[in-house]
């Protein structure tokens, strides 16, 4: 097919045991889209100001070109001096559709990640008093840092296990996957029941509380006990 401007590269993830039988030599993970789900850990909703009641959930979209590799720079960005880091638990689909049950969702899973929905706060904080979207304090370029995806033949599917980020060495947040209020399982019944999900759909699935700023020269470090640790240096 002929474009009239040249099309920009597929925005992708490195996959864990590149060579083994799940990730031929060099593979990568395609990302489709990056969907957020907010405030799924009921001690990081308290935080935010909300009641952490079992509501339906709430989802938004990162950018997948502000997929940021573990180990690199993040550049602090532009137009905020409030940028907070969230660490989650991300999931990767290798099959669609919609209306998936929860009894299925698992099916659709290909693998996981541990990703920061790095967030210009006051940005956020503004567009919500005024009632506009989110876009400007969430889908800035390399909002959404993010480790390899390990296949989930090799790491399983947690549903428990420490989720932590330090900054400095200082642990800053430090949560349990089985704190989240809805499951991966049904966060993906919930999403795909207002999106038609897709092979290479990224789901960012919480962050337990704790969140916070960070500063030029901070070192970000964190992990999902099972899965693996990011880390992520502030420029």
């Amino acid at each position: 097919m002929e474009y009239v401007i040249e099309p920009l590269a597929t925005p992708s993830l490195a996959v864990a045991g590149v060579g083994s039988a799940d990730a031929g030599e060099g593979a990568r993970f395609p990302v489709r889209r990056i969907y957020c789900a907010g405030r799924n850990y009921a001690a990081h909703a308290r935080e935010m100001g909300h009641d952490p009641a079992r509501e339906p959930p709430f989802f938004f979209q990162k950018n997948p070109d502000a997929l940021l590799p573990s180990g690199s720079k993040f550049p602090y960005p532009a137009a905020s001096r409030d940028v907070h880091f969230e660490i989650e638990l991300a999931c990767a689909l290798g099959k669609g559709g919609s209306n998936i049950s929860a009894a299925d969702a698992l099916d659709h899973v290909w693998g996981y990640a541990v990703g920061l929905d790095m967030t210009r706060r006051d940005l956020q904080g503004a567009a919500k008093k005024l009632g506009r979207p989110w876009e400007a304090g969430k889908a800035f370029e390399h909002s959404a840092p993010c480790t390899p995806v390990h296949p989930a033949g090799a790491v399983g599917h947690p549903g428990e296990g420490r989720i932590w980020l330090a900054v400095n060495g200082e642990v800053r947040q430090e949560g349990n996957l089985n704190e989240m209020i809805w499951t991966v399982p049904e966060i993906i019944e919930q999403l795909s029941a207002l999106f038609t999900l897709a092979p290479g759909d990224l789901i960012f699935t919480g962050t337990p509380a704790g969140v916070g700023a960070i500063e030029r020269g901070d070192v970000m470090t964190g992990g999902v006990e099972g899965v693996d640790e990011i880390e992520i240096e502030v420029v």
